[in-house]
């Protein structure tokens, strides 16, 4: 679909091209993989998430360009089906944008399997020679080093998808980042357009596009609905899993908020003793002076499933106390969250 102008859209499909009229128009045009503009993407041996879904045979050799969500989910998939896989991360650490204690644990993890790692790494050049890749990369120090493998994953972000939309056409901005601009309500300036998802601000997640959807049918609907984006779940579906909800340590501290850190590994639970994933820990953070939870952050077993007691904790303002008071069953994995609230009131985790 594309636009025509503000009120209609041109459908093309299978048989042939039609317009339609809208009232009102939901632009959630999603997004695609991103790229550097240094590599050409031929979609056999040089890659994107795409190709990776469709491979026809187990790479020897994949060498991943990204240490972020999608490169370390799809690197530890080829890892567990038997490829060698080399990381290249451009920051000094993977995953950087979620709290360092998630980056250390699943990279530790990570290496057990035998991924190999190269941090501070800045990519420069990508080339392909019948089955072989070679990826050019400069270290900290400014030396050039060389990796060879088979295929190359490129996981360097993603953007959002506009290219067709014709938005031009229906007067809708679209800004330098190629996403389209939008006001608190999700309404673009055309006022009867609005845009959600991957294609707006914000972090590129599915139920985050969900929640917007919803908000903006109640709002044409006449009703007055609430998102509060900070605590929208962020996880990570490696093995063991990582998951996160609110501020980070490192953006309290920037912020100069006084907090108070409670971990609780996974490995001193019997569930995760009797399961043998004892890899991981739970982190809450909290405020030193009200012990308002601000942030959660977990990485170990079925963790995706475990943020949303955190989320529904922080939704209700819950204190470390709160939580550290509510009874968990046993054995679970859901007793490090109490143990960690605990740990955040005083350092009073039992059973470490």
């Amino acid at each position: 679909g594309s636009f025509k102008d503000a009120t209609h859209i041109t459908i093309d499909g299978a048989d042939g091209s039609q317009t339609i009229e809208a009232k009102n128009t939901i632009i959630a045009t999603g997004s695609k993989p991103g790229s550097l503009p240094f590599i050409k993407l031929d979609k056999e041996r040089v890659i994107t998430s795409t190709e990776a879904l469709t491979l026809k045979e187990i790479p020897k050799h994949m060498i991943v360009i990204g240490g972020g969500v999608i490169g370390l989910e799809l690197g530890q998939v080829y890892r567990r089906l038997g490829a060698e896989v080399t990381v290249i991360e451009y920051m000094d650490r993977i995953t950087p944008v979620m709290d360092k204690m998630l980056s250390k644990e699943l990279m530790k993890v990570l290496k057990k399997q035998k991924i190999k790692f190269h941090l501070s790494h800045a990519v420069n050049k990508v080339e392909r020679n019948g089955d072989e890749v070679t990826v050019t990369a400069k270290n900290k120090k400014g030396e050039e080093v060389t990796f060879t493998g088979d295929y190359c994953l490129v996981s360097v972000g993603r953007r959002p998808y506009t290219d067709k939309l014709n938005a031009t056409a229906a007067g809708v901005k679209i800004n330098e980042r190629g996403q389209v601009e939008t006001n608190e309500h999700l309404q673009t300036n055309v006022s009867n357009i609005y845009a959600i998802g991957d294609v707006v601000k914000g972090a590129m997640l599915a139920h985050k596009a969900e929640e917007e959807g919803v908000f903006v049918a109640e709002t044409i609907a006449g009703q007055k609905p609430h998102i509060n984006y900070n605590l929208i779940p962020n996880v990570i579906y490696t093995w063991p899993e990582v998951a996160s909800v609110g501020k980070t340590e490192e953006e309290l501290k920037e912020a100069g908020t006084a907090i108070k850190v409670g971990q609780f590994p996974m490995r001193a639970l019997g569930r995760a003793r009797a399961s043998g994933d004892i890899d991981g820990m739970v982190k809450i953070i909290a405020d030193e002076n009200t012990d308002e939870v601000l942030g959660v952050h977990m990485i170990g077993a079925r963790v995706a499933d475990l943020i949303a007691e955190a989320v529904t904790a922080m939704e209700f303002r819950a204190s470390a106390e709160d939580i550290a008071r509510m009874s968990h069953a046993h054995p679970t994995y859901a007793e490090a969250v109490k143990e960690a609230a605990l740990a955040a009131t005083a350092d009073r985790a039992m059973h470490v």
